[in-house]
């Protein structure tokens, strides 16, 4: 089954926490903070197979976690950080965030990578902490939670040429002619509903994958149809073979056929419209085609009169060499996406970014009898801090105190044992200068 769309979960590593140790050894008196930092948390990692061509693993599995940093040890020692989670994705795959609908990366060459989640980074054990003033700090800090979001991916076929055209004017039937694919072949609409590739081999030592696309109907560019599940994969052909029933077997004009078609390509993506295009005049071998192509060329030539007509019966075989060929010399002259070589005598570039400064911004509002305080800041601080010990308290009254948050409170009102709420912790107010 093929799937070309999923929406999955991924989360990076949280980090290992902290820990609050002293050296305890003998002959060292006053031994001092000894408590090491916790690891990072691993990064959620998508890395492109050239053997996958299907999202099929995705409809099954659709959370991705990567495990934990370890938390710190005694003697100073650094937890270990946790491993990276590769997850194995088809060329031709697109990341979206789902909540912002931003394009996280577009992924079409074997082993490109990309981080989608990173991991967070690991507490600080209380060795950090330690001061001139302060030697022997009980103070740690819990890991940072990793990244979390939601991704929508979206695969579109890597095919150097793509067949589009009306539901059965032939595209299945060519693709089956000059490769070894093996599409569903019937005499009715929409037998062709996912994407079927092949490998053509022209016969002169050259070949390419050819895409044979499901069918358009009218207002595909709208999402009737197959609509938008056809059209995502037409972007990534090089070439565009137009197959039209040049028999008009099913009541329909050739040209208005044509015509059509190339308005929802326009409507859809308008660069679609400048993708080199052939036009393959399909099932020639039936009454009144000779007469319809005539009629064809006529019109079409006052549209765009360089566009190429070959006239061709899949049934039959006649002019299918002759398409390949022309398909082939027409691949040879557009240059192929130009890869990004990586910079010469370096394995990895690194890239260095400016970390905001501290919002310390509040808001504080009542609900009934407590004060809620609303603060970025002193969030993240409450997530990180091991609040269990006298010194991690005396952090956060400094920091509220520094911040204004307590003279904020006094002036709204609060008084002794007054309730503060910050996030999910609570506490009284308390007019005890010694916290400072």
């Amino acid at each position: 089954m093929f799937v070309d769309k999923a929406k999955i979960y991924v989360k990076g590593g949280d980090g290992g926490d902290g820990i609050v140790a002293f050296r305890r050894e003998k002959y060292v008196p006053d031994g001092g903070p000894a408590g090491g930092d916790g690891g990072r948390g691993g990064d959620v990692i998508f890395r492109v197979d050239e053997g996958l061509r299907t999202l099929m693993d995705f409809r099954y599995q659709r959370h991705f976690k990567a495990d934990k940093g370890i938390k710190g040890r005694n003697r100073s020692q650094h937890g270990a950080n946790a491993d990276h989670m590769i997850v194995r994705i088809p060329p031709g795959t697109m990341l979206i965030d789902d909540d912002t609908q931003e394009i996280i990366a577009d992924l079409t060459r074997h082993g490109q990578q990309v981080v989608v989640a990173r991991g967070g980074r690991g507490g600080r054990g209380n060795a950090r902490f330690a001061t001139a003033a302060n030697k022997a700090p009980e103070l740690a800090e819990n890991g940072e939670e990793g990244q979390e979001r939601y991704i929508v991916m979206e695969l579109k076929v890597m095919a150097d040429v793509g067949l589009v055209g009306f539901p059965s004017v032939g595209k299945s039937t060519l693709l089956s002619v000059v490769s070894a694919a093996q599409p569903k072949i019937g005499a009715y609409h929409f037998t062709t509903i996912t994407p079927n590739l092949g490998v053509v081999d022209v016969g002169d030592g050259r070949s390419f994958v050819m895409a044979d696309l499901p069918g358009l109907i009218e207002g595909a560019s709208e999402g009737i149809g197959l609509g938008h599940e056809f059209l995502r994969h037409v972007e990534r052909t090089r070439i565009i073979i137009h197959v039209v029933d040049m028999s008009g077997s099913e009541g329909r004009d050739p040209f208005e056929d044509w015509v059509l078609i190339n308005d929802e390509l326009k409507q859809y993506n308008a660069a679609l419209i400048d993708r080199p295009q052939i036009v393959a005049a399909n099932k020639m071998d039936m009454p009144e085609s000779e007469e319809n192509l005539i009629a064809f060329r006529e019109r079409v030539a006052e549209l765009r009169p360089d566009l190429e007509i070959m006239p061709i019966s899949s049934l039959t075989r006649q002019g299918v060499q002759e398409l390949l060929y022309r398909a082939t010399d027409i691949l040879d002259s557009i240059p192929v996406a130009p890869v990004v070589e990586e910079v010469s005598g370096t394995t990895e570039r690194k890239v260095y970014k400016l970390e905001a400064e501290d919002d310390n911004s509040f808001t504080i509002t009542r609900d009934n009898e407590t004060y809620v305080v609303n603060s970025p800041r002193i969030e993240k601080m409450l997530k990180r801090m091991q609040l269990s010990t006298h010194d991690a308290i005396l952090k956060l009254a400094r920091t509220l105190r520094h911040m204004g948050v307590d003279a904020e409170l006094r002036k709204r009102g609060a008084v002794e044992g007054t309730i503060v709420r910050i996030g999910e912790f609570e506490f009284e107010f308390v007019e005890n200068s010694s916290y400072y």
